[in-house]
């Protein structure tokens, strides 16, 4: 099936019920996601099952390296959505496909600079990190082969990125559906058959993500998607440019700084060994996991809001918010009551070191309520970057991440050295704080927006 033009209502998030666009436009995105997660899940699940300790510790803090580069793509990539997404709402088609090719051509040089980049400091990232001795050098292993990869990751997610915003987010589905499946074969076939470890389960992820990008390509190009993967149309326009930069980068680096606010847990917990390492390591797992269902509602709420809101229908924009906080809560409840009840099993699944599992068992029950607390914070500011309130967004995660997160983690550890539940409490206690003071600004901006339509329905009457 075609992808349809620009002006058909298959991809117009504008029209129609609001439940109905905002949960079916959610649920590929939470399916996609899932299956993304499993990436780095299935390495750790094969790793944890054919390989010795050292290597599970070695994926866990490698993982968070290269989940770094991840965070400046998905950054990048959400500008896209939002822009493209605006544009389709204000019906100029020129301007989405100027927005496109900007930013896959943006996305091919930024693949080759982060490349780069990760290979010339992986080293020093990983002794910073505190990475187990017994586990550097598999550590390093994985993070050098996942790092051949990144120009297919940039790809990859920039494609699906700029199709949620043009209002499809079931084609990206088949994308990551098809990458997820060849990457647990080739995980299977990696590490248990050629016993190629830890460079096994990366070779694995980045073929899978090489592999479906080409198609993704192959098949847009035949179905006539609006925007033709050909030389000549992989240029850079710099009014374009400029609106990505605006956009983008503010999101990329409130991601960096939470994941950088994350990799400072992992250095912590990496100098309490490897037990404490591994087990921190399975609960950013379930992290991913758990908050799949905020982030497919952010990511649905950012193409649902920009459309919208380039449209200007901000009642439907301002409702779109409840609708996605609604549609997650439900499923993020099940893991969080799955943590408090039987967190031993939880583990178990990616491991059957007994000690990983003791020491394991209190840091899941408390870290936990941030998969309820952080679901705000996320839908929040999934609403707040579709009307390109992405500077908010930034300072306030930056906020989170070196004036609370960081700083708590080291007054724990210093004040309860080694207590793994109660560092698991940080999280949810940042996330909380960030919820209310995000909530406020938004009753804010609502509460501006509609005294400034009022003035101007006065206005026009007189």
């Amino acid at each position: 099936m075609a992808v349809k033009p620009l002006n058909m209502e298959k991809n117009d998030l504008t029209q129609g019920s609001l439940v109905k666009r905002v949960v079916f436009f959610s649920i590929p995105f939470l399916l996609a996601n899932i299956i993304q997660a499993l990436y780095g899940a299935a390495d750790l699940f094969f790793i944890g099952q054919y390989c010795p300790a050292e290597s599970v510790a070695a994926v866990s803090t490698a993982t968070q390296v290269t989940q770094i580069i991840t965070s400046i793509i998905s950054g990048l990539t959400l500008g896209g959505t939002v822009l493209v997404g605006k544009y389709v709402g204000m019906k100029r088609e020129k301007e989405v496909k100027e927005t496109i090719g900007t930013n896959l051509t943006l996305f091919f040089f930024v693949g080759i600079i982060l490349t780069v980049l990760l290979l010339t400091f992986a080293e020093p990232i990983l002794y910073a990190l505190q990475t187990p001795a017994a586990a550097f050098a598999k550590a390093k292993e994985y993070v050098w082969v996942c790092g051949f990869g990144i120009v297919f990751i940039c790809g990859y997610n920039a494609i699906s990125a700029i199709l949620r915003g043009y209002g499809d987010s079931k084609t990206p589905l088949i994308f990551v559906a098809f990458a997820g499946v060849l990457n647990i074969i080739g995980d299977y076939i990696f590490v248990k058959y050629f016993h190629m470890d830890v460079s096994g389960a990366a070779l694995a992820t980045i073929i899978s993500q090489g592999v479906s990008m080409f198609c993704s390509i192959i098949y847009l190009n035949k179905k006539k998607f609006i925007f033709t993967f050909k030389l000549s149309n992989f240029k850079i326009v710099k009014s374009r440019a400029i609106e990505l930069a605006k956009v983008g980068i503010p999101i990329t680096l409130q991601e960096c700084m939470v994941r950088l606010s994350f990799l400072y847990l992992t250095s912590v917990t990496n100098s309490l060994g490897v037990a404490a390492s591994s087990a921190v390591g399975i609960a950013s797992k379930y992290d991913v996991f758990a908050m799949l269902p905020a982030t497919s509602a952010a990511s649905a709420l950012a193409s649902v809001v920009a459309q919208n809101y380039g449209a200007g229908k901000y009642d439907r924009m301002n409702k779109s918010l409840l609708v996605g906080v609604c549609f997650a809560l439900p499923i993020s409840m099940c893991f969080f009551l799955w943590a408090q009840i039987s967190p031993e099993t939880m583990i178990g699944l990616f491991t059957k070191d007994a000690e990983t599992i003791s020491v394991g068992v209190d840091f899941f029950r408390t870290c936990s309520y941030d998969y309820i607390a952080v679901l705000f914070v996320f839908c929040f500011n999934g609403y707040l970057n579709g009307r390109t309130k992405t500077l908010f967004t930034m300072v306030s995660c930056c906020f989170g991440a070196l004036a609370l997160r960081m700083p708590l983690i080291y007054l724990v550890c210093k004040y309860f050295p080694g207590t793994l539940g109660i560092i698991g409490t940080v999280a949810p206690t940042v996330s909380g704080i960030m919820a209310v003071y995000t909530f406020i600004y938004i009753m804010h901006l609502i509460r501006k927006q509609k005294r400034e339509q009022t003035t101007v329905n006065t206005y026009e009457f007189e």
